[in-house]
């Protein structure tokens, strides 16, 4: 479990993938498609592959005449129940293009805490994959509350990559790579590779921008030092890179899990 260099990623075999709300809703709608290509082209050369998605409680926004995530927990719930099986569908519909047949699986944090759900999920997952599969993953926000959420999806994704035993995980974003600064200001320079237990209190870092997303840079950083800690590498890119990623390219910031 876990790589060495993201140049093994090309040839890795089995990956959880990451993407937020921000990517794939509203504007840049259409990167599915760009997001379904490369996964498909990993799935082709026999990568077992996990999205984690966001974007149910988004895609549902329009839906119900919504401009931007209201506060209240009831609506949240009912824009993720409208919003999940649109987002199902459109995924469902791009890869039909390459005869994939994705499987939705609907997590809380509850799942993850007993070892009998646990083993549950991590069963079900091994099982869709075997039968080449893509497993789609998301937080069952129709049903979570506020005291019982994993946060954000990128610690979701983190610990289903620790418990399926990914050799990687790539959380995607609409940043290309972590900064020593927030890449808007001018001096910002990229961090190519962040050792194991690596102390970046000195990178200054931010939340998420976006009114659809909950996650940003201070969530990632965390995630891929929960998935590391256990054993499982980490990149971090832009979702515009996430075909470069799964080459192996020298794209993002590779986080070392050994």
């Amino acid at each position: 479990m876990g790589l060495r260099d993201r140049s093994e990623l090309a040839r890795a075999k089995r990956v959880v993938v990451k993407v937020g709300s921000s990517s794939i809703s509203g504007v840049n709608e259409s990167k599915i498609e760009h997001l379904v290509d490369a996964l498909a082209a990993a799935h082709a050369r026999g990568v077992e592959v996990i999205l984690v998605s966001s974007g149910a409680i988004a895609t549902g926004l329009p839906l119900l005449g919504l401009s931007e995530k209201p506060d209240d927990l009831a609506t949240q719930q009912a824009l993720a129940s409208v919003g999940q099986s649109r987002l199902i569908s459109r995924y469902q519909s791009s890869l039909e293009r390459f005869n994939i047949i994705a499987g939705q699986v609907l997590l809380t944090s509850g799942d993850m805490e007993e070892d009998e759900t646990r083993l549950n999920a991590k069963r079900a997952m091994d099982k869709l994959v075997s039968l080449r599969v893509l497993p789609i993953v998301n937080e069952n926000d129709t049903v979570a509350t506020a005291e019982i959420r994993f946060g954000d999806n990128d610690r979701l994704a983190a610990l289903v990559a620790v418990l399926v035993e990914a050799d990687a995980l790539v959380l995607l974003s609409d940043v290309d790579a972590l900064y020593d600064m927030p890449p808007t200001k001018p001096g910002a320079k990229r961090i190519d590779t962040v050792e194991l237990g690596a102390d970046l209190a000195w990178v200054e870092v931010g939340g998420s921008s976006t009114a659809v997303g909950t996650g940003g840079a201070v969530t990632k950083v965390g995630a891929a030092h929960l998935a590391t800690e256990s054993g499982v590498s980490v990149l971090l890119t832009s979702t515009d890179n996430v075909a470069a990623a799964l080459q192996g390219q020298a794209v993002g910031t590779w986080f070392k899990s050994e």
